[in-house]
């Protein structure tokens, strides 16, 4: 790229327009220019301002002297063993890669501290593979390009600084080991949330007060009489509308930031209404009880079962009943928030863990939601 002058006269005087100008070649050979930005005019006092705008410090001198702007400012290039000349039209550009988004997966990545989690749980191979870089390629793949493992193997890694980045070679890229690191993570998923949990406290000091629960699900165009018994592949209630092909449900718990928690795949003929039971309990368990509130779909939590779930989950009964009416039920059959708690649950007293629910209804579009709170204060 170049600075162009063009001069125009215009009532008796001189104006000076400048323009940044690259030079293309073609495929014929020739080359044009291309008009990269125009500057407009510049006067002499502003010529003199970007010249004093772009000084630099000469080491040698010991003080600043200014770089050439404009053509009638240049001079020959100095000779030297410090000046290195180059061909312009003789450089290729070869074998591109994206690095900083691969670089900025690796920092966030060694923020998380995962880079420790997962070497020492993650151990070299008898064969040289460190599993923990195969893990960390297939992070930063889901992260900055989403696709198949047999994309990340033939395409995304070699167009990636993921090899430099770590290191490594092409080894971390082939296929077998792409699928094969999956079937290591399993024994570690307890762990892996936990530790993520920390880690969320340290750096974004989240609090997990407010859960989010939902439930989506994936199918296989397979026959699913060709499937094993003990497959959780199954036909059930199919969201993508292909009842036709077996699924699996995926369950999963996050905070309003997106955190997630805890996640679970279940067979694909699970109800909706069957699964909040068994998370509560998962949730527990691992975090400890605590004043929550959760937030899920109607569907998840249906008003016939709530007195099962409630009682079943905390161990003592709830203390109101639910504000939420299904639009096939009359208003007049609903017992009220204010009113007593049914029958099948006494209110509890004295030292026993004391469960509050409460429940309000919230439509979303079509969507209609449901909000509770469990509460277990300490005794």
């Amino acid at each position: 790229m170049f600075l162009r002058k063009t001069e125009r006269r215009k009532n008796g005087k001189t104006h000076l327009y400048w323009s940044v100008v690259e030079n293309r070649r073609l495929d014929n050979g020739r080359v044009i220019q291309r008009h990269a930005l125009y500057l407009g005019e510049i006067n002499s006092s502003q010529a003199e301002a970007w010249r004093r705008a772009i000084e630099v410090f000469d080491e040698d001198a010991g003080r600043t002297r200014a770089l050439a702007l404009f053509p009638e400012d240049r001079c020959e290039a100095p000779e030297g063993d410090d000046v290195i000349r180059l061909r312009l039209s003789e450089m290729r550009l070869c074998r591109p890669r994206q690095f900083g988004a691969c670089w900025l997966a690796g920092v966030l990545w060694r923020e998380l501290k995962l880079d420790r989690f997962w070497a020492e749980r993650l151990p070299k191979s008898r064969k040289g593979t460190h599993w923990h870089y195969v893990l960390q390629v297939l992070v930063c793949y889901r992260l900055i390009s989403p696709g198949s493992e047999w994309r990340l193997h033939r395409q995304w890694f070699l167009d990636s600084a993921m090899a430099d980045l770590l290191g490594a070679d092409f080894g971390l890229a082939e296929a077998h080991k792409l699928y094969d690191c999956h079937d290591l993570l399993i024994a570690h998923k307890q762990e892996l949330f936990s530790h993520l949990t920390e880690r969320w406290r340290d750096l974004f000091n989240a609090s997990f007060d407010v859960l989010l629960y939902d439930l989506t699900s994936t199918y296989f165009e397979v026959n699913a009489s060709d499937l094993p018994e003990d497959s959780k592949r199954r036909h059930g209630y199919s969201r993508d509308k292909r009842p036709d092909c077996p699924q699996l449900v995926i369950a999963l718990v996050v905070t309003p930031e997106g955190l997630p928690l805890a996640y679970e795949v279940l067979p694909g003929n699970t109800a909706d209404c069957k699964t909040l039971r068994a998370f509560l309990a998962k949730i527990e368990q691992q975090y400890g009880k605590a004043r929550r509130v959760w937030v899920m779909l109607c569907a998840v939590f249906s008003y016939v079962n709530w007195a099962a779930h409630g009682a079943g989950i905390s161990g003592s009964s709830a203390q109101s009943t639910p504000h939420y009416r299904p639009r096939s039920q009359p208003s007049s059959s609903v017992p009220s928030c204010r009113r007593r708690p049914p029958s099948g649950g006494a209110r509890t007293s004295g030292n026993t863990c004391r469960s509050a629910w409460r429940f309000k209804s919230i439509s979303a579009r079509a969507y209609r939601m449901v909000v509770f709170r469990l509460a277990c204060p300490s005794h």
